[in-house]
């Protein structure tokens, strides 16, 4: 059995009550949020745009239950389904909800995009290690994602490592 991992759900949205009004479907289907990183302004590309609108933000979750890591294909369904209620009248979504899992070595998040880097979990499910664990903090690697470099989510990230190191004793 692998040893407990947390679930970290990353959330894009433009409009604060929205993650709000979605955040009991998340702790329902997920568990108690444990923290939240600070919410940062997502301006690195225009490709959420045309679906979630300009001046969108960036916040990172902490789920409180240790996670066994085989669960990624499973949240990634999950996060989609709340997606789903969350759209439009039009049909687009207005908050994009993607699950990671944090491990002591790694931060591997699930995707639905297909890539030479990232291995299929389960039909239409792809798993991509997104930050390796070196030298003392969470290492970006040639794909990672701009916000997932920045000082807010290393900073969010190395806390919850900490509250990972304490259930693994």
């Amino acid at each position: 059995m692998s040893k407990p991992a947390r679930l970290i759900i990353a959330a894009l949205f433009q409009n604060q009550e929205l993650l709000d009004t979605a955040e009991p479907h998340l702790t329902q289907k997920f568990g108690t949020i444990l923290s939240r990183s600070e919410k940062i302004n997502w301006n690195f590309s225009t490709y959420y745009e045309p679906e979630l609108g300009t001046n969108l933000l960036r916040q990172w979750l902490l789920f409180e239950p240790p996670v066994n890591p085989a669960q990624l294909a499973p949240f990634k369904k999950q996060t989609m389904a709340i997606e789903d209620q969350f759209r439009d009248p039009q049909g687009k979504r207005q908050l994009n909800l993607d699950p990671g899992i944090l491990t002591l070595h790694n931060l591997v998040l699930a995707t639905t995009k297909d890539y030479s880097h990232r291995i299929c979990l389960a039909q239409g499910i792809y798993a991509e290690v997104t930050l390796i664990f070196h030298k003392g903090k969470y290492q970006p690697l040639e794909w990672t994602y701009p916000d997932y470099r920045t000082q807010t989510c290393q900073q969010f990230l190395l806390a919850a490592r900490q509250t990972l190191l304490g259930s693994t004793t």
